[in-house]
């Protein structure tokens, strides 16, 4: 069953309706129905299509973090063949929050990494809401290494509202690790593609994503922090999320225009979570472009190269 959101009851409203009507029709043959139905499923169709027009930047990180859109295991299963998942930093232990591997894209061996948020309490609980610790990200490292050794272009999947900032983490140093993953993003002189499908969450995010090319799904946020935690820092008060969402420019559009990312994919009306296989394709479609095209005539130097000046350029443009 969908979940609809706050700003959704509209159109729950009129799909609750289109469904007792269906649900009738089931226990009655002789109720006709098909025009009722098809009357309100076009006024269904307007109204989500007025919402998602004009969706604000709070709404927006509500949709982001709807609990029924495609995750990382999603994208696995929908884009990638022969996916061997590799567990371990070789050093600490396995986190599961942060899902690494290889397999083949189109027939093309890839490295495939990304936070994974869970579909239910259970798997939430197992995969730490895709709060990756530091054996997360050292993973992360080790994927790549082996990636940069064999030529492989790696491609990442994003959504994290963070790395996980527990006293165990810290520990075990959080942010040298983050770092090092960051650094290993740079350093790769095969090419790299990150994908912010949900959320893209400081550090968390950026240790994966610094990425010759940054693609963002239209609905997805991507931000140095959450808003409730800008507006607990800002205002000393986690409700006023919303206002700080509004001021942070946390949006794939606003991001587009400032250069931190590179394409927006476009979203079914209503979000990726109506339908996952539109998404899917969409992004399939760019991965491939970038695959077929990014390397043409560049040698490992000139990847590595390509990668170090796009972000030496962020915000240079603002000036």
């Amino acid at each position: 069953m969908l979940s609809y959101l706050d700003f959704e009851k509209p159109v729950a409203e009129l799909e609750g309706k289109i469904a007792e009507l269906k649900s009738l029709a089931q226990t009655d043959q002789a109720v006709a129905i098909d025009e009722e139905v098809s009357r309100l499923s076009k006024r269904a169709e307007e109204a989500l299509g007025e919402i998602y027009k004009k969706l604000t930047p709070w709404q927006k990180t509500q949709v982001a973090r709807h609990p029924q859109r495609p995750h990382f295991t999603d994208y696995v299963k929908g884009l990638i063949t022969e996916f061997t998942p590799l567990a371990g930093d070789r050093k600490f232990a396995e986190d599961a929050a942060l899902q690494a591997g290889f397999g083949r894209f189109e027939g093309q061996p890839v490295a495939i990494m990304g936070q994974e948020k869970g579909s239910n309490t259970e798997t939430r609980l197992k995969h730490n809401f895709g709060m990756a610790r530091p054996e997360g990200y050292r993973k992360a490292v080790r994927i790549m290494e082996m990636a940069d050794r064999f030529d492989i272009p790696v491609i990442s999947f994003v959504d994290t509202a963070g790395a996980y900032p527990g006293i165990g983490a810290e520990e075990r140093g959080q942010a040298e690790a983050i770092a090092r993953s960051t650094e290993k993003c740079l350093e790769l002189g095969v090419p790299n593609l990150s994908v912010i499908i949900g959320e893209g969450g400081s550090g968390g995010a950026i240790a994966l994503a610094t990425a010759n090319r940054v693609l963002m799904l239209e609905h997805a946020i991507y931000s140095v922090i959450s808003p409730e935690a800008g507006a607990s820092i800002l205002w000393r008060d986690a409700g006023k999320a919303q206002d700080a969402a509004n001021s942070m420019k946390i949006t794939a559009q606003d991001l587009l225009g400032f250069g931190v990312v590179d394409t927006v994919i476009p979203e079914p009306v209503g979000g990726a979570h109506r339908d996952h296989s539109a998404v899917l394709s969409e992004t399939r479609r760019e991965i491939g472009d970038f695959l077929l095209n990014f390397r043409a005539n560049r040698s490992r130097l000139e990847i590595r190269e390509h990668r170090r000046e796009k972000f030496l350029a962020l915000g240079t443009a603002l000036g």
